[in-house]
């Protein structure tokens, strides 16, 4: 993995060396191949998946990547294969490098009808070799978590949850030997940060500190408002907790609306250890005051992990979330032009729906029941989360290329605050995060290309 990231790294300055003379050729391969990337052009879905690896007792290999197209894409196939062919024969010693990775891109057309098949379930996230891969890697003394995040990307089966997102998370220490003591101790320290500064009268607390649990208060009933389950009071009693402590103990954004979205996954993935069946029988009265008090320990800290990547999202004026808003729009620009430029007409500012979905990282937008599977990939990417997240949007958003270009502004605003999501399945959004990956591999080495 190692060797690949370096690869991708040298490949990446190749690129941007060349770029002058590269650049326009890019464009054009572009144009090529967009159809084929947002799978518009074509009959059939657009797949890129990591292909299951053998078992081995060698250790896991990185993941190898494949679209998967209906085998109407072969004529199309030919026209890129002689296009790149004219990049190959510049005089540009480096184009190999960007052939390759372009060519990546449009491989392995032949093999559409196997993926598109698979199960809408995520059968990839709990098929047999899976599940002896996380069991092979969650048993041994020490865990190695790079290879924990390929096989993570690709969804997590439920019942191991838990532990992969404390480990992903560095809540967790990778060394068994260490970990029941280390749990306990967070657990511990979260217990006393609830008793110094939740448990106490309101006299005791200053005024933005006051407003601060009202407006929390206010928030929990609000939250997940479609799921019965987070309208117990129990519930919101161990959100309000969980985020006011988190907010006490991080002053240099408090509480800021959103963030209680974001406890929601935490929340259902830990009450999963304690809690059998559908969210929909579970009842948190059901559980001990030792095992509710560790599920929010658990929740603290992995939220605490969460944020500690994105700080600048939660600041004063969200300067992150400003920037990441920014770099979404010069994406799409680049990927769908004719989106860009008619959002641009109707005077639609990317800020008006685009920031809802960096501040809730898209909870809000797809079904309850597909969220810890999104979120499965987000935890796998680790520090290069937030942009990533600017590729899962991108995506997100030109599932509608099509309908986007024909509504004006009012009906803009009401289609992308109320997307619709409501009948998805894993496979539509495993389908957003294949494209994801695409435009990642494609673009992030070689920021240039968003250049203006």
């Amino acid at each position: 993995m190692n060797n690949d990231n370096k690869n991708n790294s040298h490949n990446g300055e190749q690129d941007q060396r060349n770029k002058e003379s590269l650049d326009s050729r890019f464009n054009q391969t572009l144009r090529n191949v967009q159809g084929l990337l947002k799978g518009r052009s074509i009959p059939g879905k657009v797949l890129l998946t990591r292909r299951p690896d053998p078992l081995s007792d060698s250790g896991l290999p990185s993941p190898s990547y494949q679209r998967s197209l209906s085998q109407n894409d072969a004529g199309r196939r030919d026209d890129v294969d002689k296009f790149l062919e004219g990049v190959r024969n510049t005089n540009n010693p480096d184009s190999d490098s960007t052939v390759s990775k372009l060519r990546s891109s449009t491989s392995n057309i032949e093999n559409a009808a196997k993926e598109v098949q698979k199960s809408a379930m995520g059968t990839r996230a709990t098929d047999s070799a899976r599940v002896m891969k996380f069991t092979r890697e969650l048993s041994g003394h020490m865990v190695i978590l790079e290879r924990l995040r390929e096989l993570a990307w690709n969804g997590v089966p439920p019942y191991m949850r838990p532990n992969v997102w404390r480990l992903l998370l560095g809540y967790a220490p990778p060394n068994s030997d260490r970990r029941e003591g280390a749990l306990r101790r967070k657990r511990l320290e979260y217990l006393d940060c609830v008793a110094q500064f939740y448990d106490i009268p309101d006299t005791e607390r200053s005024d933005d500190e006051i407003n601060m649990l009202r407006q929390i208060a206010v928030d929990c009933p609000r939250t997940v408002p479609d799921v019965a389950f987070f309208q117990q009071a129990q519930v919101q009693k161990s959100l309000e907790r969980i985020l006011y402590t988190w907010a006490i103990r991080h002053p240099a954004s408090g509480y800021v609306q959103g963030i209680n979205d974001l406890v929601t996954p935490f929340l259902v993935v830990f009450l999963s250890e304690y809690l059998e069946g559908s969210i929909d029988s579970w009842s948190i009265s059901d559980m001990s005051s030792e095992n509710i008090s560790n599920m929010e320990a658990d929740c603290y800290w992995c939220l605490s992990k969460l944020l500690d990547g994105m700080q600048d999202h939660y600041t004063f004026a969200q300067p992150g979330i400003q920037r990441l808003v920014y770099k979404l729009k010069e994406l799409v620009r680049r990927i769908d032009e004719p989106v860009s430029r008619h959002m641009e007409d109707q005077g639609l500012e990317f800020l008006q729906f685009a920031f809802r979905w960096f501040n809730c990282l898209l909870i809000r937008e797809i079904p309850f029941g597909l969220v810890t599977r999104l979120w499965d990939t987000y935890l796998a990417e680790g520090d290069a989360l937030p942009d990533f997240l600017v590729y899962i949007f991108a995506s997100f958003l030109l599932t509608w290329s099509d309908e986007i270009q024909k509504l004006d502004f009012q009906e803009l605003v009401m289609f992308l605050q109320h997307l619709p999501t409501q009948n998805w399945t894993y496979q539509d959004l495993e389908m957003v995060l294949s494209r994801a990956y695409m435009w990642y591999t494609m673009f992030n080495s070689s920021p240039s290309h968003l250049a203006s």
